[in-house]
């Protein structure tokens, strides 16, 4: 498969937390417009990869990687890769809703704002909201503190401010663990709707939303990428012992 083919092509990717090896050889293509879900234990290296994919692990300091990610061909590690470009084009979605001490709109325009964006703020804003399939909740309470909001709305509204930049990949980090299964279930529709649009990459512990919401899935194991194929040959059929003992219930 060629990069052009890709938005993200992940060859033989190490990652080490000072002397600690937490990755090993990973090496996977993400599609674009489909959603990549990655399983596996606590502890078995899908979020230390995932924000490989934006750089939030330069973040911490004696991380290194070797290896490449590139992103529509082109290796984000390379020494002209403006990380805040990069992150811009990466948004992500983090396990608990951060939400800025701020009313709902200034939520939604602070990354175009910081950025710079020659945009008309109120329809990114609107564009933003209904995108998060939060517009009809919120829109008569734009000016209201964002921590008001119940932690699904808070979520929601955290998605609303990654696709106010207009990124191309959106990362989520375990992002419906904090919420209840209502708040889940929307979130996991929301997803499904989105990826019209964006690639997303979720990580996520829970193989039944694995299953439901993505196209792909890869299976860690301590810092090794086990498996990776579309979702339903992983949950059905499987090619390795160890991915199957782990989505029965034998091992993890």
């Amino acid at each position: 498969m060629s990069d052009t083919q890709t938005v993200f092509s992940v060859r033989d990717l190490d990652f080490y937390y000072g002397s600690k090896k937490a990755l090993s050889k990973i090496s996977v293509e993400v599609l674009p417009r489909k959603v990549t879900a990655l399983i596996g234990p606590s502890g078995c290296g899908k979020s230390t990869f995932l924000r490989c994919l934006n750089r939030m692990n330069d973040t911490i300091s004696g991380t290194r990687v070797d290896g490449k990610i590139l992103l529509n061909g082109k290796d984000i590690y390379a020494e002209d890769m403006d990380v805040v470009t990069l992150r811009q084009k990466v948004g992500m979605v983090f396990q608990k809703p951060n939400p800025f001490p701020q009313s709902i709109y200034d939520n939604v325009a602070f990354g175009p704002r910081v950025m710079g964006m020659d945009v008309n703020m109120d329809d990114v804003v609107e564009q933003s909201l209904t995108a998060a399939a939060l517009w009809d909740e919120v829109k008569d309470d734009l000016k209201k503190d964002a921590l008001g909001l119940s932690l699904g709305q808070q979520q929601r509204l955290c998605i609303a401010r990654v696709v106010a930049v207009r990124p191309e990949v959106i990362l989520m980090d375990e992002a419906t663990s904090a919420l209840d299964p209502i708040a889940t279930l929307s979130i996991e529709e929301l997803i499904s709707e989105l990826k019209e649009d964006y690639t997303i990459v979720i990580v996520t512990h829970n193989m039944q939303q694995a299953a439901r919401v993505s196209d792909f899935t890869g299976l860690f194991w301590l810092g090794e990428m086990i498996e990776f194929s579309e979702t339903n040959h992983m949950f059905t059929k499987p090619k390795q012992e160890l991915t199957e003992a782990y989505i029965t219930g034998r091992m993890g």
